[in-house]
């Protein structure tokens, strides 16, 4: 489930900073993080934090300018020299911006990849399952992962587990900015650690809310929540961070068998559904009712997510 080097660790990554301002800029606003991890919550309730995020490349999106992280050649080689692996396969950039948040992100995997099923296809609870249950090793697609920091703030730290979930972890912060770590986000747990200013706690905002810079020469970005000011200051205040994300294959046969061989829901289902047999447990996965909730949570019963030791105490645990 991890892999036991730690991440790769790049400096001085990106050479013009003013790119990356434009970057920011063209393509705000940007909007509260939603996910997984709180899904259906009222859009209007003033009950999340100042943790925004947009996407830069997904799919058929590819914004101007993003082939500055998207090929980067650096970050290209580090993930080939992480891998040992030949073909690497950019398919996703998105940026996070925060501020104020007085406890830390969750501590977790990113979403896993297999052949031929992923986000557009499956519900995200199944693919976190099949990761966890670990029936699927042989269809996981590997990805690498770069975290690149645009600049230092008040706490704003990197924790991260490459030894694994059941060891102490290790923490990356101070002189971050214009620095990347390259690895395995997708098996090693890793966690946003506070990021200030910690003067008024987390400050929190609806759905609705957007980041932007403010048109006034000041150079700040402020968030707007249904047209009042909820927060001001200059980027440089905020903690800012490109995320890119690649497919890894050992080679281009490597690559040719694992797409000619797709999973369809049907086969994740007979493959859970021999586990639960061979286990003694009654539950069956019926691929025509993924959105059962009495299915889901027996069956996340059986294959629980690890919890990391260390772990700091997250903006969505319960009160």
């Amino acid at each position: 489930m991890h892999y036991a080097d730690p991440p790769i660790h790049l400096d001085h990554v990106i050479e013009d900073l003013d790119l990356v301002r434009g970057l920011l800029e063209r393509n705000a606003p940007y909007t509260p993080l939603g996910g997984w991890y709180r899904p259906g919550l009222d859009p209007d309730a003033p009950i999340r934090p100042m943790w925004f995020q947009n996407d830069w490349v997904h799919a058929d999106l590819r914004v101007e300018g993003c082939e500055l992280f998207l090929q980067h050649p650096r970050v290209l080689q580090a993930a080939r020299d992480f891998y040992d692996a030949e073909v690497i396969l950019p398919h996703s950039v998105y940026v996070n911006l925060m501020a104020a948040l007085d406890r830390a992100g969750p501590a977790h995997t990113d979403n896993p990849r297999f052949q031929g099923r992923d986000r557009s296809n499956t519900p995200m609870w199944l693919l976190r399952t099949m990761l966890w249950s670990g029936l699927f090793n042989e269809q996981t697609i590997t990805q690498a992962t770069s975290i690149w920091w645009m600049n230092d703030v008040e706490g704003g730290g990197f924790l991260y587990w490459p030894e694994g979930p059941e060891s102490p972890p290790h923490e990356y912060v101070g002189a971050m900015a214009n620095t990347a770590l390259l690895g395995d986000n997708h098996g090693m747990f890793h966690q946003v650690a506070r990021v200030g200013p910690f003067d008024q706690g987390t400050r929190l905002v609806s759905s609705r809310a957007e980041l932007a810079p403010v048109d006034d020469g000041s150079g700040d970005w402020a968030v707007l929540d249904r047209g009042e000011e909820r927060y001001r200051a200059p980027l440089a205040h905020y903690r800012v961070s490109v995320l890119w994300k690649a497919d890894v294959y050992r080679d281009e046969e490597d690559h040719r068998r694992r797409t000619a061989a797709a999973l369809s829901l049907p086969d994740v289902a007979e493959i859970f559904n021999r586990d639960l047999a061979r286990r003694g447990v009654d539950v069956r996965l019926d691929p025509d009712r993924l959105d059962d909730p009495g299915t889901i949570g027996a069956v996340n019963g059986v294959y629980p997510e690890a919890v990391p030791v260390g772990a700091a105490p997250s903006i969505f645990d319960s009160p």
